[in-house]
């Protein structure tokens, strides 16, 4: 999460548990010759905190955005039996999913048959905290926020690796594609999505982040023994070749000019956040700051290797560092347009490629050639309405739409990033909500909504007559549609009257086009939905659905 969120710890951990994320994979379809060649790989992810209460509902209603695939974090210290014990159970077998009591499992089982049945995959997250008995000792009395392991917090102190190594072999055999619980009629739908934990950077997920003073960064050591276990149980459940993601990494981390809670001095201590560039170059046992390799007492307080031997074993001992699918990341803007913030051990939207070179440098330095993808699976922005809190300037949600849009653009235009995301589908309840959502808590549309349904970005908004332009756009929910769908470029003179349909683009993904405008006036996409698509929720088959107005400014 990022690091200036304010949503209250109940609602945060709410949030953190019960949302699930769903990934809408943008395909290249057919496309008429003046169409430039769409994305085929990049994927857009959106979050919802709705799933595990109905999920065929949330699934219809994914499946009407263009929704693909569902991500959803699996929590450990919620489905481990005796959580808040400091004894795991007796004659317990965390590797065997028939272990653990069948109501743990039954949100993720709902959402995997859903998923399956409205034809989207499902990509798990597993993290979320650990249960006590697998926590280190010397938890310190502010690391842990309240009741420990409930469903407000799911804090991480010094996990034992075998232990989550043994409950994602559980999940993964779980969600093999040949596991049949008892009492269900059929064996679950195989899950091909993975990601290895949770803002790794950030205290709250995984602690600590630094010791001795915030002077030897801690987490790294602790995530790549995370990673380790996490990626071998993958392997030995049949799950080597899937989609496998690392990092999920906050994409600020704590300022050292100025305090934040946990470290002295605004250094991450317990429960802060590292710098995520930092937090990478440790990861790969380099010097967080140099980039140098680690060695000597430098590099033994971090686990990492201090003899030839070891140096020569590292990439073997370490597998997900070097074959994952991709690198996760939440680059949560501050407040402005998709261009606008960043730092130079920053990993937010301005901020991917040089968190895609770190990652490789990372890889190079032990003699990997890995050239790495961006997933960026947590973003959006935060609106006013409805958090008005004094002490931040929020977007309006129109800005947000616009924003959202121009965002999704420059991903795609953008060869290292091979996803877009969009967090949250729906606002939280509360006071000074984060409210980043494309819906309010009480269900209805803002801005954003049709603008993350329809995107449509113009680099150019003023321009002469004579000036052909470009049109960038897609209706999501037409990868759904049997062959090539038509989209309607519409555009409304001067502001008033009905918007009239300039040209017809024929896309089942993204498209780009070059386009004359007569005069200055509004510009908007359009699509209908099929009329035959029994799957799609009452009332949305046959109905014509209309994304963002662009104001433009003819010469």
């Amino acid at each position: 999460m990022p690091q200036n969120r304010h949503t209250p710890a109940l609602l945060r951990g709410h949030a953190r548990c019960i949302g699930a994320v769903l990934a809408l994979s943008i395909a290249a379809g057919a496309a008429l010759p003046s169409v430039a060649s769409a994305s085929t790989k990049q994927i857009a992810i959106i979050q919802d905190n709705s799933d595990l209460v109905n999920a065929p509902a949330a699934m219809a209603q994914f499946r009407a955005l263009g929704a693909t695939t569902v991500r959803v974090p699996v929590p450990w210290a919620l489905i481990a039996p005796d959580n808040t014990s400091t004894k795991s159970p007796k004659s317990f077998n965390a590797s065997d999913p028939a272990a653990y009591k069948a109501a743990g499992w039954a949100p993720y089982d709902n959402i995997d048959r859903a998923a399956a049945q409205y034809g989207l995959s499902v990509d798990f997250v597993v993290a979320e905290g650990a249960p006590r008995w697998a926590e280190g000792s010397g938890i310190p009395a502010n690391y842990v926020a309240g009741p420990h392991n409930t469903a407000a917090y799911y804090f991480a102190w010094k996990p034992n690796a075998a232990d989550y190594g043994q409950f994602l072999r559980a999940v993964a055999t779980r969600y093999d594609g040949k596991y049949q619980p008892k009492g269900q009629p059929s064996p679950l739908p195989r899950v091909h999505f993975w990601t290895l934990w949770n803002e790794p950077n950030f205290g709250e997920d995984l602690g600590p982040q630094a010791i001795d003073g915030s002077a030897v960064s801690y987490a790294p050591m602790l995530y790549r023994n995370l990673l380790r276990t996490g990626w071998s149980a993958l392997q030995q459940t049949g799950h080597g070749k899937d989609t496998i993601l690392i990092g999920g990494y906050a994409a600020i981390g704590s300022n050292p000019r100025g305090p934040y809670p946990g470290g002295p001095q605004g250094l991450p201590g317990n429960s802060g956040q590292t710098h995520p560039i930092q937090f990478v170059r440790s990861l790969y046992c380099l010097n967080a700051s140099t980039g140098a390799k680690l060695s000597g007492t430098a590099a033994a307080q971090v686990g990492c290797p201090t003899t030839s031997s070891g140096r020569a074993s590292f990439r073997k001992d370490n597998p997900a560092l070097f074959s994952a699918t991709g690198v996760a990341d939440h680059p949560y803007p501050s407040n402005g347009n998709p261009t606008q913030g960043g730092g130079p051990d920053f990993a937010t939207f301005p901020d991917l490629d040089h968190l895609a070179q770190t990652a490789d440098a990372g890889a190079r330095a032990w003699g990997s050639g890995r050239q790495y993808q961006i997933y960026n699976d947590e973003f959006g922005w935060i609106t006013n309405p409805p958090n008005s809190n004094p002490k931040q300037r929020y977007v309006s949600p129109a800005t947000a739409a616009y924003y959202i849009n121009w965002a999704e653009y420059l991903s795609w235009r953008n060869p290292i990033v091979a996803s877009y995301d969009q967090y949250l589908l729906t606002d939280p309840p509360g006071h000074y909500p984060f409210s980043s959502g494309l819906e309010t808590s009480s269900g209805k549309k803002k801005a954003t909504y049709n603008a993350y349904l329809m995107p449509l970005y113009m680099p150019k908004t003023s321009f002469s007559s004579s000036q052909a332009v470009t049109v960038w756009g897609e209706a999501r929910p037409a990868k759904y549609a049997t062959g090539p769908q038509a989209v309607a470029i519409q555009f409304q003179a001067k502001g008033k009257g009905s918007f009239k349909t300039l040209r017809t683009v024929s896309s089942k993904g993204y498209f780009s086009v070059m386009q004359k405008f007569p005069a200055s006036g509004n510009v908007r996409l359009a699509y209908t939905y099929p009329k035959a698509d029994a799957l799609l929720p009452v009332g949305l088959a046959g109905k014509e659905v209309t994304g963002r107005s662009q104001a433009i400014t003819v010469r």
